[in-house]
Order: structure tokens, then C-alpha cells, then sequence
């Protein structure tokens, strides 16, 4: 299933979709719409033994969370198991263990609704797939430090630690979820591999992969707190800036909190316990990137910097 347009702002048309899947059958149809989904898949005229979706909101927006990580993701559920579904992988986010955001919220309902799921019928099951930061999500300021421009992190660049990984590593542990049954039934955190990487540590690797001496704009935290507070009260006056306001708390929360396994005793992430795969690392990610710039790695309306 896709859609007519796809990619960064629609960047991607039917043709180039069905070229790129060559050897498919690919539906294309409103996954928002249960009937038209359903009309849409049935026409297709096959069965389906494993659904896999990994449907995201566009910009964490309150309302397009709610729309897309819950309802549309509800939606490939109740029509993939309808036609013969019995396995559903959810890509979902390590960031849900701490949920302040909507979209995480929205996550977590899909989250138990698959577990329920499978506890009262054990002909069907799930894999929960919860990764850490994509690559392209840590690229957004490799042009600019190119340029000369200062590498830009919150407080001392400490705050907050991840695991990236690239979309390929993702994509085979995705496969695996559907191969393997050692993931069946299980909430799977992961990470890329080696050592947790603080937004200064990605500086410091962007500026030696160009030979420069490190420069760093060090924001005070304090700033985000004071800007989402005046919109927190703007909302009660001007229920328009409801997403403005919840841009502004993903922003903070990206900027603080790990994407990393988090102990919910302690309160303490932990790069130990967060599973690491694959073999593609950040270096090598920020190297192509300086060499052949974002291309196909565009963030489009979930870019902060």
C-alpha cells in the first residue's frame, strides 16, 4: 500500500513509486479511510500473511499524531488482518518510554491495542520495533558546518545520548521481525552500532571529517522552556497555535532526552542496555553526506534546525 504521493512534501509521484517497486503489486489508496482501504486492498484480489507499518505523522502535529500514528496504523491493522493477517511489525520509537508528546501517546494506544490483540487470539501476533535516532535526523546541520557555520547543540552538548542507525540496518532488522521467531510477541528497542553519541560527540566526528578546527553555538536550554511557556498560554487564547506549541515541546524534548533504554526506576538512560546492529555508522553517514550532499535523506516538516 502507498500513496499517489510520497516522500519529503510529495517529492515522489505513482510513476516513480511503481518503478522503485518493480516486481510488486502495489495498492495506492487513502490509508485514513477504513472503507476506501478496504475496497482498495480487496481489489487487489490476494491475502496477506504479515503486515508491516511503518506510518508516521508528518510533523507530530496533535491532530495528524492522532490521524496517522494511531487511526491510519489502526487502519492497516483491522484491513491487513481482515484479509489473512496474522503477524503485524509496528515501527514505533524509543522515545515512547518517556511519553510528554502526543504523537508518543498515540504510539503507545497502537502499542497496547497490538499486545491486547494477540493476548486474546494466539493466531496472530506482533513485533513492536522502537529504533533510535535515524541518521538523516542528526544530518541537518552537515551543509551548514560545511559553510562555516558554527555546529548549534543545547547546553554543553551533553544532555542527551543515541544509537543512530541507518535506514538499511533498520529496514533488515524490520525483515527479521518478520523471519525471526525470537521477536515474536516482544517490544524491540534498537539501536545502530558502537558507543551512544552526544550531539557533541557528532559534532566533533562532523568537524574532523572536514579537517576543521570544532566550533560550537551552545544554547542555553532555558531559552526552549521560556518560549514554550509563553505558548503554552498563547494556546488558551489562540487555540490555533495548539501545534506550534507542541512543535515546540518535540523540539525540547530531541534536545534533552536520550534515545536510549531508560530505566524507569532510576529515571537513567542507558547506552549498555540499549541493543546495538548492523554495521553502518554515523561517520560514515556525515562522510557521504559532505561528499554527495542529503539527497533522498531529506527531513522535509519533521526538520527542527
Amino acid at each position: 500500500r502507498d500513496r499517489e504521493k510520497s516522500g519529503t512534501k510529495g517529492s515522489v509521484d505513482k510513476e516513480t513509486t511503481l518503478s522503485e517497486l518493480r516486481g510488486a503489486n502495489v495498492c495506492f489508496s487513502d490509508v485514513t479511510n477504513l472503507d476506501s482501504f478496504n475496497e482498495s486492498l480487496n481489489n487487489l484480489g490476494v491475502s496477506f500473511d504479515v503486515v508491516v507499518s511503518c506510518l508516521a505523522s508528518r510533523n507530530g502535529g496533535v491532530k495528524d499524531s492522532w490521524k496517522i500514528d494511531y487511526e491510519a496504523t489502526k487502519n492497516s491493522l483491522v484491513a491487513g488482518r481482515k484479509l489473512g493477517a496474522s503477524h503485524f511489525v509496528l515501527l514505533s520509537a524509543i522515545c515512547v518510554q518517556k511519553p510528554l508528546l502526543e504523537f508518543q501517546r498515540a504510539k503507545l494506544k497502537l502499542e497496547d491495542e497490538l499486545v491486547k490483540e494477540a493476548e486474546k487470539d494466539d493466531r496472530f501476533s506482533y513485533s513492536i520495533v522502537r529504533p533510535t535516532a535515524f541518521f538523516k535526523s542528526l544530518g541537518g546541520q552537515v551543509d551548514l558546518v560545511k559553510d562555516g557555520k558554527p555546529y548549534v547543540m543545547f547546553g554543553d552538548g551533553k544532555l542527551c545520548a543515541c544509537k543512530p542507525i541507518s535506514e538499511q540496518d533498520l529496514a533488515s532488522f524490520i525483515v527479521d521481525c518478520v523471519m525471526s521467531e525470537d521477536k515474536v510477541n516482544k517490544i524491540l528497542p534498537i539501536g545502530g552500532p558502537g558507543k551512544a553519541l552526544t550531539p557533541l560527540e557528532q559534532g566533533e566526528i562532523l568537524f574532523k571529517l572536514l579537517g576543521k578546527e570544532p566550533k560550537f553555538l551552545k544554547v542555553p536550554i532555558g531559552i526552549m522552556d521560556f518560549a514554550i511557556g509563553v505558548l503554552d498560554f498563547l494556546v488558551k487564547v489562540f487555540p490555533s497555535l495548539e501545534d506550534a506549541a507542541e512543535f515546540g515541546k518535540i523540539g525540547r524534548y530531541y534536545a534533552a532526552e536520550s534515545m536510549l533504554i531508560l530505566d524507569p526506576e532510576t529515571g537513567e538512560y542507558s547506552d549498555e542496555k540499549t541493543p546495538s546492529y548492523g554495521n553502518d555508522t554515523l561517520e560514515e553517514f556525515f562522510g557521504r553526506v559532505l561528499r554527495e550532499g542529503m539527497a533522498g535523506q531529506e527531513l522535509g516538516e519533521q526538520n527542527i534546525f
